[in-house]
């Protein structure tokens, strides 16, 4: 599931690849903003066959934040 998400960030949001982690924080260590976290989502929900709530977004600081919500979601 990482991988999957790692290679969404690297190639949908431009992050560099080195720098994706489990621990790295969205906002602070990828630079992402609330308008490319709703991206992500929706990235998310095509390729993982998974529905987010918007509280659920509120929630994910980290990558691991992310693939622990789409391991335990993930169809």
């Amino acid at each position: 599931m990482f991988e999957k998400l790692k290679d969404i960030l690297v190639e949908e949001l431009s992050i560099e690849a080195d720098t994706i982690t489990m621990e790295a924080e969205l906002a602070n260590d990828l630079g992402i903003n609330s308008l490319e976290l709703a991206d992500l989502v929706l990235l998310c929900e095509d390729t993982f066959g998974v529905e987010f709530d918007e509280n659920d977004m509120h929630k994910f600081i980290t990558v691991g934040d992310v693939v622990e919500f789409l391991n335990a979601n993930a169809q």
